[in-house]
């Protein structure tokens, strides 16, 4: 199951590091950059009226839903966030979750004030905090034990004063934290989609197999998300599930905030009594809403004004530019070198090109995405090889100093991958074999010692 999986590997990483020498533990990340965000605008080439479209589309991004009483309508019953601009935030709109840590715009997490917006009445769950990023939880299982996977909102809009009468209940978020049962995701940043959007189906295909023999040695294995109604490759969301930006921003809308759309027009959780208005909540506007304008309330009107909600969101999205890089510092370089070393290029592609596009300036470019769009499945070979590669190189230009680190990682390796790749253990089975070990090892050891107990635990 990836979200074990994920887990194991990533703190057995860092785990094995912590055994390795000084070198390693000197190193220290220094977050995010502080400075202008370079990014959230739109793309540089863009004329005028493109400009303009981005802009009023941006705005659209930044309205604040209501269940009733507005001109922003379709909040709920479930929700994570009011406003897209909430969620992607940091550094500039189109971004990720908000932080109070930032450097460039500290905020604290808007859901805990949203837990009692307007009278709401919800528990804020023990994963969210003030200054912690805002989250989106999925159930791993359904109380049934049968496979789940789906987003659980953390509320609802009961006790809103927009809301009388709606009586819908928070999930039992405290038991799925008891008992293991939940994942996390937080919010993507948006910035240069379109240039993947606009990327065409072969480039994708040759890219990712220009790679394939390098993967299967390490026993990378993958494969595209494709469409089940044209057959082309899909792209956005975590598990690359949805075909366009029209299509992400419209699950988006109604998992993330309820608010259903001509893509998804049932809303979530529509129980009896906590449903105001008609449905879909939000589509094309065949007069023009528009008070401010001089063609209010008639059938004319701008590309903006005329448009969905998630057509303006997918605008935003397809007109935005990719981040600006800073300029490269020895430090950038050397972690350059040492991503393609340790084979994460092989994934994480750093150039694809576009087809040709209707906006201007965006056809044919060359741009930078750190992806190959596929959906991958590392497996436990590819983490112990990477760590294999790292001690090696380590202990190669440093001293004898990484040759435990380098033990740990070659015994876990064989003991598990003599034969073909299997399952990673339960995080609870990891965490037993490795407390247990800790107490029996001495300070110098514990680490291979874990591992190693980790490799025999039973499937």
């Amino acid at each position: 199951m990836k979200g074990p999986r994920v887990f194991t590997a990533r703190v057995w990483f860092g785990l094995v590091a912590l055994n390795c020498a000084s070198p390693v533990l000197a190193q220290k990340d220094p977050g995010p950059r502080s400075g202008p965000a370079s990014a959230g605008s739109y793309y540089p080439t863009l004329q005028s009226h493109e400009q303009t479209y981005f802009s009023n589309a941006r705005t659209v991004f930044q309205e604040v839903e209501t269940v009733t009483d507005s001109n922003n309508v379709g909040l709920g019953p479930a929700l994570n966030s009011n406003s897209c601009s909430s969620c992607h935030a940091e550094p500039a709109i189109g971004g990720s979750s908000p932080g109070k840590l930032s450097k460039i715009h500290p905020v604290p997490n808007p859901q805990v004030a949203l837990a009692t917006l307007d009278g709401a009445q919800n528990t804020v769950p023990s994963f969210i905090s003030v200054d912690g990023p805002m989250r989106e939880a999925r159930f791993i299982r359904l109380s049934s034990g049968a496979p789940d996977g789906g987003v659980h909102d953390l509320f609802t809009i009961a006790g809103r004063a927009d809301a009388p009468g709606c009586t819908l209940a928070q999930p039992d978020f405290a038991s799925a934290v008891a008992n293991h049962n939940i994942i996390f995701r937080i919010p993507t940043p948006v910035f240069g989609l379109g240039l993947v959007e606009n990327t065409p189906d072969p480039t994708l295909l040759a890219n990712f197999l220009s790679t394939a023999g390098q993967r299967a040695a390490l026993g990378i294995q993958g494969t595209f998300n494709t469409s089940g109604n044209d057959g082309t490759i899909t792209r956005f969301g975590w598990k690359a599930q949805n075909k366009s930006l029209l299509m992400f921003a419209g699950e988006a809308y109604n998992v993330e905030m309820g608010i259903s759309n001509e893509l998804f027009p049932n809303k979530r959780a529509a129980v009896a009594g906590c449903v105001f208005n008609p449905t879909p909540d939000d589509d094309t506007n065949i007069l023009n809403t528009n008070s401010s304008s001089p063609n209010y309330n008639t059938a004319q009107g701008s590309a903006n004004e005329m448009s969905s909600d998630i057509g303006n969101f997918a605008a935003f999205m397809r007109l935005s530019a990719p981040p600006t890089l800073t300029p490269p510092t020895a430090e950038t370089q050397h972690g350059a070198e040492l991503f393609s070393a340790i084979g994460c290029a092989l994934c994480h592609s750093a150039t694809l090109t576009t087809a040709q596009s209707y906006y201007t300036g965006m056809s044919n470019v060359a741009y930078h995405p750190y992806s190959d769009f596929a959906i991958h499945h590392m497996g436990f070979r590819r983490a112990a090889q990477g760590l294999i590669n790292f001690a090696l190189r380590r202990s190669g230009e440093q001293d004898r100093g990484y040759s435990s680190c380098t033990m740990a990682v070659l015994r876990i390796y064989c003991r598990r991958f003599s034969s073909t790749p299997v399952q990673a253990p339960k995080p609870t089975e990891w965490w037993n074999a490795l407390t247990g070990s800790i107490l029996r090892s001495s300070r110098r050891s514990w680490i291979s010692c874990g591992l190693c107990n980790w490799a025999e635990q039973p499937e």
